[in-house]
């Protein structure tokens, strides 16, 4: 490719060259009157010539047209006389003349000789004109290239390959996910010390392929292994390759594969792959389009290194359900690593990463606050160090203490607060009644989660109040029992508001909804029906990625009396679910009416103030009385986690 734009830069330059010389020779340069030496003799006599140059071949001045009409022929007088009156440059070629300067001094003509110096005027004509021509014309091309994808490298690669120094980053920087950074630790030592391996025949895997959901460090974790290995790291995006023009994307991945090969060993990292590699079948209608080229390119470059070589490829993506199964083929992406949300331990190691370099208020516990966040990703816990660190330097702090943590919690799960939202009595205290319910059912149920706070603050969009549960552990397994003890609280605040006003508010859509799916996943996906016993009616999605699958199915495969049996269990078990909820609420009616008070007066009640209004014996009020709600200025404590969604 490179001597194909050698040459279209040298097409350029001569056409350039040419059409100057053109300009000049046409345009630019005066008419130059060429005389016969003896007609000069004769201008020379008669006093119409002056400013003469003597060189080595010709004599050049100028010449006065005012009186040559009888002096010179007819046809060259009328030929200056085109060119207008006055004075005219002249040119004669220089003969052996030795009266010649004799002639001259009688005319009292001034004369001056020059040797010839062709190649000096032949520079400043046209040489440097065309120099200047190229260095504008290459910095054209150059910011022309530079928009738009670049027209004239529209095949290269847009890889950016950084060295080991510039990743910045290595196996000290990623936590949480030790398991991978095991697997992963294989290829560091196969770049390292590839010998090791190439001596009892082994082969390192040509492809690694990592999993997980956003955010759990894929892109971090391939820049680590650059990093602890010192060799060069390609980064490209699947939605590179592909362009408007046919090829372009193919010609991509040679040209990356090419480059890599070059800075051997090495490793090319491909980020989010399922731009690149969706599977061929979903693509009926177009079986020839420009991503289907790319891909196939893709996997012919795959097959057709070798890896002794020191190439490694690494991928990351979020879909692998829908990657063509070329690519996870043995020989190809045969290594596949999947990165799931980290646990306890792994969070209080991230959150330990993450504010290393972030002042810390001595009463700060990073095991509190893993605890805190289940189901948070790296990138999740890496944006909460970052807002309590941006929190507390707005209120002029000198560390950031737990209040910032609990305020950037809130303020990442639940929105903005928004306390100056204008809200009347009568809705306060639904929502106060609501949130109380929520809270006096986790407390009564022994599998439910703990509350940590309540709060009647609206914050977001649509959170009108909320009730935030800490897990004591993570778990990956719930009993039965555990599930309903879950719907009873997500009842709680439905239930009371039906006890203690006799009505029900719009509140409790969010409580509903997810309450009605937990019943149908009993039902349909964990078989916890007596009457439809152990059988699953519909396709649980991976919880380590997003999306419905490869091929989501929209029909139901069951028939009609078993989707009416479905129906009616998940309606038990929703009505069984709210009676036990009701009869917990009447039980603890004095609870109910103590805290939805305490939540009218101070809008956030957390933990410690929970446990003692639940110790101690609350004196019982009148039901159904509505507690006015007081204007006490709000509490500063912010909102949290679990988001009803009201």
């Amino acid at each position: 490719m490179e001597p194909r734009q050698q040459q279209f830069s040298l097409w350029y330059v001569l056409l350039a060259v040419s059409v100057m010389l053109i300009l000049q020779s046409v345009l630019f340069s005066p008419h130059v009157e060429t005389l016969p030496y003896s007609d000069f003799k004769v201008l020379l006599k008669a006093g119409k010539l002056k400013d003469i140059t003597l060189g080595e071949g010709a004599i050049t001045g100028t010449l006065s047209t005012v009186g040559v009409e009888t002096l010179l022929p007819k046809q060259q007088v009328e030929e200056m006389s085109r060119q207008g009156k006055g004075d005219h440059p002249f040119s004669t070629l220089r003969v052996n003349d030795p009266n010649l300067v004799q002639d001259l001094e009688a005319a009292k003509v001034r004369f001056v000789g020059q040797p010839d110096n062709k190649w000096i005027g032949a520079l400043l004509s046209w040489v440097v004109p065309a120099l200047l021509f190229f260095v504008v014309w290459s910095f054209l091309i150059k910011r022309v290239g530079g928009a738009a994808g670049g027209m004239m490298e529209i095949g290269k690669s847009k890889a950016k390959v950084y060295m080991q120094k510039e990743t910045g980053v290595t196996f000290a920087d990623v936590a949480g996910i030790d398991e991978a950074k095991e697997e992963l630790s294989e290829i560091v030592n196969f770049l390292k010390d590839p010998q090791r391996y190439r001596r009892l025949g082994g082969k390192i895997p040509k492809g690694v392929l990592l999993l997980g959901a956003p955010g759990t460090g894929k892109t971090l974790l391939a820049k680590a292994v650059a990093g602890e290995a010192g060799v060069p790291f390609f980064s490209m995006s699947g939605s590179e390759f592909v362009e408007m023009f046919v090829g372009v994307g193919a010609a991509r991945v040679r040209d990356l594969f090419n480059q890599a090969e070059t800075k051997a060993p090495c490793i090319i990292f491909i980020d989010e792959l399922d731009a690149l590699g969706k599977t061929r079948a979903l693509n009926a209608v177009s079986g020839n389009d420009e991503r289907e080229q790319t891909l196939n390119q893709l996997l012919v470059q795959m097959d057709g290194f070798d890896t002794n070589k020191g190439v490694i490829i690494m991928a990351a993506t979020n879909r692998p359900e829908i990657l063509d199964p070329a690519l996870l083929r043995p020989g190809r992406f045969d290594r596949h690593i999947a990165l799931d949300r980290p646990d306890l331990k792994g969070r209080e190691q991230i959150l330990k990463v993450h504010s290393k370099n972030v002042t810390l208020a001595p009463g700060v516990e990073l095991t509190k606050l893993a605890a805190r966040t289940p189901g948070f990703a790296g990138a999740d816990l890496a944006n909460l160090v970052n807002e309590a660190a941006l929190l507390a330097a707005r209120k002029g702090k000198d560390a950031v203490d737990m209040a910032d943590f609990d305020e950037a919690l809130d303020r990442i799960i639940g929105g903005l607060e928004k306390k100056n939202r204008v809200m009347n009595a009568q809705e306060k205290e639904t929502i106060a009644y609501h949130e109380a319910g929520h809270a006096i059912v986790a407390e009564s149920r022994p599998r439910a989660d703990r509350v940590s706070k309540v709060s009647i603050i609206p914050r977001g969009v649509a959170a009108l109040g909320y009730t935030q549960q800490t897990p004591t552990e993570d778990r990956y397994l719930l009993k039965q029992s555990e599930l309903l003890d879950r719907l009873d609280v997500l009842l709680g605040g439905r239930m009371a508001e039906q006890l203690v006003f006799g009505d029900v508010s719009t509140g409790a859509q969010n409580d509903l909804q997810r309450a009605t799916d937990m019943a149908r996943q009993m039902i349909t996906q964990f078989g916890m029906s007596e009457q439809l016993g152990l059988a699953t009616y519909e396709n649980m999605p991976n919880p380590l990625f997003t999306g419905p699958g490869l091929m989501p199915r929209d029909h139901r495969e069951y028939s009609e009396s078993t989707a009416q049996i479905i129906d009616a269990e998940v309606r038990k078990i929703l009505d069984d679910a709210s009676q036990r909820v009701k009869q917990t609420l009447l039980a603890n009616r004095h609870k109910l009416d103590a805290l939805a008070k305490l939540l009218l007066e101070q809008e956030v009640v957390d933990r410690p103030a929970l446990e003692l209004l639940l110790s101690e014996k609350v004196t019982s009020l009148t039901p159904g009385k509505p507690h006015p709600a007081t204007p006490d200025a709000p509490d500063s404590r912010k909102v949290n986690h679990e988001n009803e969604g009201k």
